[in-house]
């Protein structure tokens, strides 16, 4: 089983006792986290997908640790003109493993929103009735026929 979930604004695919580092998080070394944003979950080969999140469905993990990232160089050049700026940065991550997967209210969901677009179709289909009945089709209008385009002459230059 796994599940593809947004953690800091990046998806990541995850499964039970997984471990990955993903952007800084506020809790503290040893606290449980749970995101709700998860877009797929795999149970299986019985696959739900979200639009755009599975409504009931969340990530439950627990913060290993805080760290920091590999240094990155930054380095920049223009040729012939004497300007080169060379800058470092790491990025600070957290450390976190993935506890459990819970798809509770999943199924739930797409039955209510199944139903929730069947109503809107009768809803639809209902009001496009009542516009038919109400409104009484008008005569077709008489297209005018155009005149047929009047030919150039030429005219003489005067001297």
């Amino acid at each position: 089983m796994y599940a593809i979930v947004e953690i800091a604004g990046q998806q990541f695919k995850v499964e039970k006792d997984q471990q990955v580092f993903v952007h800084r998080l506020e809790g503290k070394e040893g606290s449980k986290v749970t995101f709700d944003n998860v877009l797929l979950i795999d149970n299986n080969g019985k696959i739900n997908v979200g639009a755009p999140a599975i409504a009931g469905a969340s990530v439950a993990a627990k913060v290993l640790e805080h760290l920091k990232g590999d240094k990155v160089i930054v380095f920049k050049k223009k040729r012939r003109k004497g300007y080169k700026v060379k800058n470092g940065h790491r990025q600070y991550l957290t450390k976190i493993q993935i506890e459990a997967i819970s798809e509770s209210g999943a199924a739930k969901k797409t039955a209510a929103a199944k139903e929730e677009k069947t109503e809107k179709v009768e809803k639809v289909v209902a009001k496009k009735e009542v516009s038919k009945e109400a409104k009484p089709k008008a005569a077709p209008k008489a297209t005018a026929k155009k005149a047929a385009p009047k030919k150039e002459t030429k005219k003489e230059d005067k001297k």
